[in-house]
């Protein structure tokens, strides 16, 4: 896996990753940027959970359920002081599908934050408290 950081002026950067993707990144204007992009630690939040709904799904189409949505909402808490490292993060999933079993849904949520999902692993053995819950919207 790879990634190149390209600056362009100020706090604008331009991230590359190894499949060719692109995104853009900018600091906030009181840091000198002009929010021409995310912030960085908002792409680690992207990043975090977009690996723990690629397993959520997955998981659960493994199961036979038949999920037609799967929003992943996620809250941060950062340290106040330097480094401003996250001490906290929830995840809430909210999964839509027809007649979904409660029991399936917690065994992927619980499966991803224990044993599937690198990112939420990694934060976790790095210090911060994540914890998640999920919502089942019938359709």
């Amino acid at each position: 896996m790879q990634a190149k950081i390209q600056w362009i002026d100020k706090s604008h950067f331009i991230a590359s990753a190894g499949s060719g993707h692109e995104v853009p990144l900018d600091g906030a204007p009181e840091a000198g940027g002009k929010s021409r992009g995310c912030r960085p630690m908002e792409l680690l939040l992207m990043g975090l959970g977009g690996c723990t709904s690629f397993d959520v799904v997955s998981i659960l189409a493994k199961s036979r359920q038949n999920v037609v949505n799967c929003v992943t909402e996620i809250t941060a808490e950062r340290a106040s002081e330097i480094p401003q490292v996250f001490e906290s993060i929830h995840i809430t999933f909210k999964v839509s599908g027809k007649n979904l079993s409660a029991t399936k849904v917690a065994r992927a949520t619980s499966l991803s934050a224990e044993k599937y999902c690198s990112a939420s692993i990694m934060l976790e053995r790095g210090g911060v408290k994540i914890t998640h819950d999920y919502e089942i919207i019938e359709v």
